[in-house]
């Protein structure tokens, strides 16, 4: 269906050209129409003009069923694109969802929440978008549809640097798929800490996700650790994991590990809100922080 906005002083030409379509392959034909710009929440989307009117197509994917909810599958879990963070963090989800949803309530504000979406989050690919850390620790893949059909991708080799994804034209996400992970001795933790000045719509100095599953003899068996804000794109900590793997389970041991571990990963940068200095001890602290969070919320449950 196509909407336009009234405006007599205005010729049609200059008048948003938008459209809410009902079906994923309507919205896929508008797509294949020319130049055109998605809107999945439009909590990024309409800050970003500065307010001005929108130019040429806008297809508002808000009223696809099919894009919403999240189900459990044979093998895992489905994340509709058009799902809210607001939704996400009142889901009944596993403790293997504890870190994302501690993220959805991290996003902007409650009302920003209750608009933005899980797809939007990451197609915006900014370096600190909250959702992005969890995902990576949870192994996500992002679907995909478009003009050459369905594809999958992993979540780390959609999103390409600073505001660049790998969606091709035509293109959209579909959900967001997350394998389940079921270590042979214990359950994973996870966990999320964000750091800031302020509490709420804040643009992080660090953030960090972390999952945790310890072996049978109370070390740490598995470790997925990705820190967000300190470089173009949300990173996992390939020399913290190592470094963690087969740890004691306490403060002393984690912090150990952790400073001992390369951070080669991150490349923080100078900003008015952190030096990059401070943004690499910060992400630090935040990832013993984080681990040790995991691992005694796993011990209370």
């Amino acid at each position: 269906m196509q909407v336009r906005t009234p405006d007599s002083h205005r010729p049609d030409s200059d008048r948003p050209d938008y459209h809410r379509p009902d079906t994923v392959g309507d919205a896929l034909a508008l797509l294949a129409g020319g130049e055109a710009r998605v809107l999945a929440g439009g909590t990024d989307f309409f800050p970003a003009l500065g307010g001005r009117r929108p130019r040429g197509r806008v297809v508002d994917l808000g009223r696809i069923a099919a894009l919403r909810g999240i189900a459990r599958q044979r093998d895992g879990w489905r994340i509709g694109a058009m799902t809210t963070w607001s939704e996400i963090a009142r889901a009944d989800l596993p403790p293997l969802f504890d870190g994302l949803r501690l993220a959805a309530r991290e996003v902007g504000s409650i009302q920003i929440q209750n608009a933005g979406t899980i797809a939007g989050n990451l197609c915006n690919a900014s370096p600190a978008a909250d959702g992005v850390p969890p995902l990576l620790t949870l192994d996500a893949r992002v679907e995909l549809a478009g003009p050459n059909g369905p594809r999958e991708l992993p979540l780390g080799d959609f999103i390409l640097g600073v505001r660049k994804t790998a969606l091709a034209p035509g293109e959209i996400v579909t959900a967001i798929l997350v394998p389940d992970w079921s270590p042979a001795h214990s359950p994973v933790r996870t966990h999320f800490l964000k750091l800031g000045a302020r509490r709420y719509l804040v643009i992080s100095i660090a953030m960090v996700a972390a999952a945790v599953a310890l072996d049978g003899t109370g070390r740490i068996g598995e470790a997925r650790v990705a820190v967000g804000a300190c470089s173009a794109v949300a990173r996992r900590l390939a020399g913290v994991e190592a470094a963690l793997r087969g740890a004691e389970a306490s403060g002393t041991a984690v912090r150990a590990a952790v400073a001992e571990a390369a951070l080669a990963e991150l490349s923080p940068i100078d900003d008015v809100r952190a030096s990059a200095d401070y943004r690499r001890d910060a992400a630090r602290e935040l990832v013993v922080r984080t681990v040790m969070a995991a691992i005694d919320q796993g011990a209370q449950r």
